[in-house]
């Protein structure tokens, strides 16, 4: 019967009682799945993962864990458990250019204008080498002045020879160059980086592009060497471990 139960007495002054109750359900905890491994963050991840877990067996058995190298996609991918579906882990490591890198859009073809350039100049002061420097474009593309000298020369010759050239000069205030000192990708220090500035004249409005070939050659040295590093050192910190380039 239903919350029918069972009573004990055990002397005058004590009293043990036992109900037995009847569900119609299995009164259970559910079984829960464990908790698998899914991290992602900068290139150096799976190295770091691996030095604080490799000598846990539990976590990490390197006869069961690879690493797969993705140079196109600059990531490396650590798998744990790979013999296990249901213990299954992955901890991932990309190498990003900065957000804040991206956001000056050098090398990327954005084009500012005048003010727009000043405004995020103004805003972003603390990636300047020189206060003074950011100050000085600031007001120059606040108030930007510029004068565009142009010459085209069409002549037909008795031959038949034709000449039609067009050049185009943009003269301002604007310096042609200035230092910032910024992160160039994520998870390294900030590099000192000279950019440049190119007009680009479309009918009456100017606008401009930002370039810097060294910027542009120090992140093809980072990336041609920051997987080969990665892989180095884990390589000499768990050398059972499975490396697979794809």
């Amino acid at each position: 019967m239903e919350n029918e139960g069972i009573k004990i007495v055990t002397g005058d002054k004590e009293k043990v009682e036992v109900i037995l109750r009847k569900v119609d359900k299995v009164n259970e905890l559910p079984v829960k799945p464990p908790v698998q491994i899914n991290l992602e963050g900068i290139i150096t991840a799976p190295y770091e993962f691996l030095l604080k877990r490799h000598d846990q067996i539990d976590q990490v058995n390197e006869k069961h864990c690879l690493v797969i190298v993705d140079r196109e996609k600059l990531s490396i991918s650590l798998i744990t458990h790979d013999d296990d579906p249901y213990m299954l882990g992955k901890v991932v490591g990309k190498l990003e250019v900065h957000p804040k890198f991206k956001e000056f859009g050098v090398n990327t073809g954005t084009e500012w204008s005048p003010v727009k350039l000043g405004m995020f100049f103004k805003m972003n002061r603390a990636y300047f080498k020189s206060k003074e420097e950011n100050m000085k474009l600031v007001t120059e593309l606040m108030n930007f002045k510029a004068t565009v000298d142009k010459k085209i020369e069409q002549s037909v010759k008795e031959k038949g020879d034709r000449t039609d050239n067009f050049s185009q000069v943009v003269n301002s205030n604007l310096p042609e160059k200035f230092n910032i000192s910024i992160p160039l990708m994520k998870g390294y220090p900030a590099e000192d980086i000279e950019v440049e500035t190119f007009a680009q004249i479309d009918g009456r409005e100017i606008s401009f592009i930002l370039i810097s070939p060294g910027a542009q050659e120090t992140m093809d040295l980072v990336t041609d060497g920051a997987i080969d590093e990665q892989i180095k050192k884990i390589s000499s910190l768990a050398p059972d471990i499975a490396i697979i380039e794809q």
